[in-house]
């Protein structure tokens, strides 16, 4: 994706977007709104392999992690190849803590604070680059709809 169309794709106002799709996450926030095409990690062993082994990850892309219960996790990078952005996040898709630029390798445990029931991760760099911190908000449509900040 060349430069100029990246920053129109991420700047659309905020309806600018289709409905919730599975295979998309959106974030809005002060700075904008970006989409990302996800894979959904939603059961243990997903959960557990994540986006180890792989060399590279198409910008806009990302793994969606999805626990039944808020919690308090720890993600590491062992085996992990490229540096990431985790977005940790409620249950209703409030972003709660941005950990950005995840070193490659590294075991040391990332904690997310208490209550997250989502983590996106995304290329690190891209989180401060669009502005995403706590306070954006997510749209998907795994998100219980009833209680979600922004509902499909």
């Amino acid at each position: 994706m060349n430069r100029a169309f990246a920053l129109f794709f991420i700047f659309l106002p905020f309806g600018a977007f289709a409905d919730c799709s599975p295979d998309f996450v959106d974030i809005k926030g002060d700075w904008g709104q970006a989409r990302f095409q996800v894979e959904i990690a939603d059961d243990a062993a997903e959960r557990g392999q994540g986006l180890m082994h792989r060399e590279t990850m198409p910008r806009f892309s990302g793994m969606l992690f999805v626990y039944p219960d808020p919690q308090e996790l720890a993600f590491w990078m062992q085996n992990t190849l490229i540096p990431l952005d985790m977005i940790f996040m409620a249950p209703d898709g409030q972003v709660l803590k941005v950990h950005e630029n995840a070193i490659p390798h590294d075991r040391t445990p990332i904690p997310s604070g208490p209550g997250v029931s989502l983590v996106l991760e995304i290329n690190g760099g891209m989180a401060k680059s669009l502005g995403i911190a706590a306070g954006s908000v997510m749209r998907h449509p795994i998100l219980n709809q009833s209680n979600a900040l922004w509902p499909c």
